[in-house]
């Protein structure tokens, strides 16, 4: 059998798509996760509440939202199979998708992996996200009104995120790995002269502490002294990058210098007719869910487009 549409990858911008296609009566075929990496629902199944996601003037659980985005687009006809998609072949039309037991083939393909926030890997990290530990300054530094949190970083993200915490909380502490700051003269003349932020070199986490329900500080090291202390902070934020799950298109689309799929501009469409690309996965400026959910309707919209034609 050939699917007209297959979506590889959930979150905002796959069950959007998912939505889209299914109402458009495409009757596409979801796989959830994949094996780069990929968490099945994306990033917010991660998180905590979401405030900012429109509609919701009371807040929503991440899982929530995509728990309801999901039974929407099941709702319409979509099926979604629970399972990691292994390889691809975009070589030839019709295009082919294969897991670990089984193999599809599809007209047309959306392409919504998303991305990953690189984390520090340090104990007590993954058991505090979503309750103090956040890689996503943006989404959650309403939470930490008139708190104390560190930011961990030395780039433009890092700096970035910094000032903008400062409209909430009482202080930055910006743990920098050297004594340097990787960020743009720009980014780093604003938390310099930001009175709300104390940046501290040569500092690497060891450990985030916390009381079992939320995070009361961290645990660092000295490089230069090797001196271990502990920092009482309500909140750390990592900001060392994010990864595109895309190994899977590794040699079978056109990515950038950091691994992101490219698209072409104002659309969802990559470099191979037929397949396109929607949310973090080709986005690694707005990383929001509404900005991913937005690139998931254009996809759709884009890939109904190409099936009508053919």
């Amino acid at each position: 059998m050939i699917h007209d549409l297959i979506i590889i990858g959930s979150g905002p911008a796959g069950y959007t798509a998912a939505i889209y296609a299914a109402r458009a009566e495409i009757k596409p075929l979801m796989f959830e996760g994949q094996s780069a990496g990929g968490q099945p629902g994306g990033q917010l199944m991660l998180t905590t509440e979401v405030e900012n996601f429109p509609g919701f003037p009371d807040g929503i659980m991440g899982p929530d939202l995509m728990k309801n985005m999901k039974a929407q687009a099941e709702k319409f006809g979509t099926q979604i199979i629970p399972k990691d998609v292994v390889s691809v072949d975009f070589s030839s039309s019709p295009f082919t998708i294969k897991t670990d037991d089984e193999t599809y083939q599809a007209k047309s393909v959306i392409v919504s992996t998303g991305a990953r926030a690189k984390w520090l890997d340090v104990p007590g990290e993954k058991e505090y996200q979503g309750r103090g530990v956040s890689a996503c300054a943006t989404c959650d530094g309403f939470f930490f009104k008139g708190k104390i949190v560190a930011m961990v970083g030395g780039g433009d993200a890092a700096c970035e995120e910094s000032v903008f915490l400062t409209r909430f909380v009482e202080k930055v502490f910006l743990l920098v790995r050297k004594d340097m700051l990787r960020a743009s003269k720009i980014m780093q003349d604003r938390v310099k002269a930001n009175p709300k932020i104390e940046i501290v070199w040569n500092t690497e986490v060891q450990e985030v502490l916390g009381d079992g329900v939320s995070v009361t500080g961290v645990q660092v090291v000295n490089h230069k002294t090797y001196e271990t202390s502990e920092m009482t902070v309500q909140g750390l934020f990592v900001a060392i990058g994010h990864e595109p799950n895309t190994k899977l298109f590794v040699g079978q689309l056109t990515l950038d210098e950091k691994g992101y799929i490219v698209t072409e501009p104002n659309a969802s469409k990559t470099s191979v007719e037929g397949v396109f690309a929607g949310g973090d996965v080709a986005d690694h400026v707005y990383r929001q869910a509404i900005t991913a959910a937005g690139t998931g309707c254009m996809a759709a919209l884009d890939a109904e487009r190409y099936l009508a034609h053919q």
